[in-house]
């Protein structure tokens, strides 16, 4: 590898950024494409679809055998609310590879008894999301029902681009929501990224059932967002 590709690689890696180093097989010269890149129209399918998926592959593109290696940055969930909804999330969500930090102000219920093994903050978000700020590999889950607590890290989630952005509550809680977040400046497409009521629709009634509908909406969006890398560089 070339010395300048693996020290854009380890820049990519500290500042979370997916890049994938790509190679010619034949002749061992590589480059380095990092996601959103405008690449030549005959890679473009199979890098966005190797960014998506994560996966490292070989391809053939004019006449020639590529590898795509992969690096893309741990894909975090951050909760906003230390309910039992986020109980049975964290664990499954950390079983499906998710690196997981719960953050809650309210220590009656941010307890470490109730999180064991999880990575969890009583601290209040506008705090805790300026030593750790959110990114673009990071989904916002907000489930306190509390606007004092959850308007701001969705905010801040759609500010940053994090990939997927979600919120707890009925459809008139999620109205009454969009009218505050839009009171305070989010423009509307920032505001049809929420997933709110949060989840698939898969008609979930118990706290179990709604963290899998949150989780496998999670997954959907990660591994369904839109890269479109096209264009004339390589």
């Amino acid at each position: 590898m070339d010395a300048t590709n693996l020290g854009r690689l380890n820049d990519a890696r500290r500042a979370r950024r997916a890049a994938i180093l790509l190679t010619d097989l034949e002749t061992g010269d590589d480059s380095v494409v990092f996601e959103g890149d405008s690449v030549s129209l005959s890679f473009g399918l199979a890098i966005e679809a190797a960014f998506r998926s994560g996966r490292s592959t070989s391809i053939e593109a004019d006449g020639r055998r590529y590898f795509l290696n992969v690096h893309l940055p741990p894909a975090h969930i951050v909760v906003i609310g230390a309910v039992h909804i986020s109980q049975i999330l964290s664990q499954m969500a950390s079983l499906a590879g998710f690196d997981v930090r719960i953050i809650d102000p309210r220590t009656a219920f941010a307890t470490p008894e109730r999180f064991l093994g999880i990575d969890l903050t009583a601290d209040w978000p506008v705090d805790v999301l300026k030593e750790r700020p959110l990114d673009a590999y990071t989904a916002l889950v907000a489930v306190t029902h509390d606007p004092k607590i959850d308007d701001f890290p969705i905010t801040e989630a759609l500010r940053t681009g994090c990939f997927y952005v979600g919120a707890l509550g009925s459809r008139k809680t999620h109205a009454a929501r969009l009218e505050r977040l839009r009171a305070d400046g989010v423009d509307e497409a920032a505001l049809a990224r929420i997933s709110g009521p949060i989840g698939l629709n898969i008609g979930a009634a118990s706290p179990a059932e709604i963290a899998v509908a949150i989780l496998a909406e999670i997954i959907h969006t990660l591994r369904t967002r839109e890269i479109s890398p096209t264009g004339d560089n390589k």
